[in-house]
């Protein structure tokens, strides 16, 4: 286990990597789970809206990340697309922070900041691209414990959310700090990328044009696969957009709790994740896919059912060993469908991205409307479960032929 956080320690890239990724994921920490919240509670948003912003979002998100991974693998110029979305996480907290009302709010979640998540995707085409100067068995650990850094923060931010909003404080305390924590990801970016041509390891232009680069990641059998993968990340999305919610309608229970429970899930899938080494390649991973999203089912569905009960807390486990499956396996699958790429690679993240965060809205939205965030969560985990099956059926039918 200590094997891969030792190369990373000790590369350049990587290191510089697994810094930005726990500062993104402090600021996914800070933002994600009150997101719904603030949008429903505090700028007055009805759940259909909401459902509609979280729709825009995830086009525009989508679009971007498509768009410049490919322009990275064409023209080979990461460090200034690295920039560019980072400077949207900027942009984003200090319009709600200088508007303050519905309209900004709005803006600044559905225009502004699904720009800035194309990083994540740069962030791992990085990793990727570093790790090939290390030794092919080392590779899915690298990525693996560099996913589990991104999950760090939640451990750390979370809990001291929770005593923040126990003592009173508004939801919308969170952009001061979002706004630092983007500015410290903008600094660090353009102090340390590796300059564009001048790096340790090859990165070719890709030599295809855009059309052709869309027709490859069309390709059916690759798209097929996102869209399955995509009901995984559809459970995942609808968890951070349920959970608040359920706990703010649950009598006794607020923002503090919201906190705590995702708090306890991350500080469990760290663990869990970095100990995920230890068996790949001993399981076939579209089964151990399966087999996590089934885990995170059972958390994701049970929760509006437990919430007002002690044995809530009980389902971080199940969730937390899903979640290291889930939240890792899936992107190390995709990267694979198109590994001589890897700004299309992380595309096809963002395409399942895509599906998932439409999977989800539109789960959240029919669910809600016909029996509430019980239905929602429920339909939401069944889904996740089936379209991890279907992938399983595609590779065996794939193996077989």
């Amino acid at each position: 286990m200590l094997r891969p956080i030792r190369l990373v320690l000790s590369d350049p890239a990587l290191r510089l990597a697994a810094v930005l990724l726990v500062l993104f994921g402090a600021h996914a920490a800070t933002m994600g789970p009150y997101v719904s919240a603030l949008a429903i509670k505090v700028f007055g948003l009805s759940d259909r809206a909401y459902s509609g912003v979280l729709m825009v979002a995830s086009v525009l998100s989508v679009s971007a990340s498509v768009g410049l991974g490919i322009l990275a693998d064409q023209r080979a110029n990461r460090r200034a697309i690295a920039l560019g979305t980072s400077a949207m996480l900027i942009a984003g907290s200090g319009l709600v922070l200088a508007g303050d009302n519905w309209v900004v709010f709005v803006i600044a979640n559905a225009l502004i900041l699904p720009l800035s998540a194309s990083i994540f995707g740069q962030l791992f085409a990085l990793s990727r691209l570093a790790a090939s100067t290390h030794p092919a068995e080392d590779r899915p650990a690298i990525l693996s414990t560099l996913r589990a850094l991104f999950a760090l923060p939640w451990v750390v931010v979370l809990p001291i959310w929770s005593v923040i909003f126990d003592q009173g404080a508004e939801l919308t305390s969170i952009y001061p700090v979002t706004l630092t924590l983007g500015a410290t990801i903008l600094a660090l970016t353009f102090l340390f990328w590796p300059r564009d041509g001048a790096t340790r390891w090859p990165d070719p232009k890709s030599g295809l044009s855009f059309r052709q680069s869309l027709r490859e990641m069309a390709n059916l059998p690759i798209l097929a696969r996102v869209v399955a993968l995509g009901t995984i990340n559809g459970a995942v999305m609808l968890y951070l957009v349920v959970m608040g919610l359920v706990f703010e309608a649950t009598p006794g229970r607020g923002a503090a709790d919201t906190a705590l429970y995702a708090g306890l899930m991350a500080g469990l899938e760290v663990p869990f994740m970095l100990a995920l080494p230890l068996v790949l390649g001993r399981i076939e991973r579209t089964t151990m896919i399966w087999a996590g999203a089934a885990l995170y089912a059972t958390h994701l569905g049970l929760i509006p059912v437990l919430a007002a009960t002690p044995y809530v807390w009980f389902l971080a486990l199940p969730g937390a060993i899903g979640g290291a499956v889930v939240l890792t396996q899936p992107m190390a699958y995709l990267q694979d469908l198109l590994s001589n790429r890897p700004g299309a690679g992380a595309s096809l993240m963002a395409l399942q991205k895509l599906a998932g965060d439409g999977f989800s809205a539109a789960i959240f939205a029919i669910g809600t409307a016909i029996a509430g965030y019980e239905l929602a969560a429920a339909a939401g985990a069944l889904l996740g479960v089936a379209g991890a099956g279907a992938l399983w059926a595609m590779d065996r039918r794939a193996a077989r032929s």
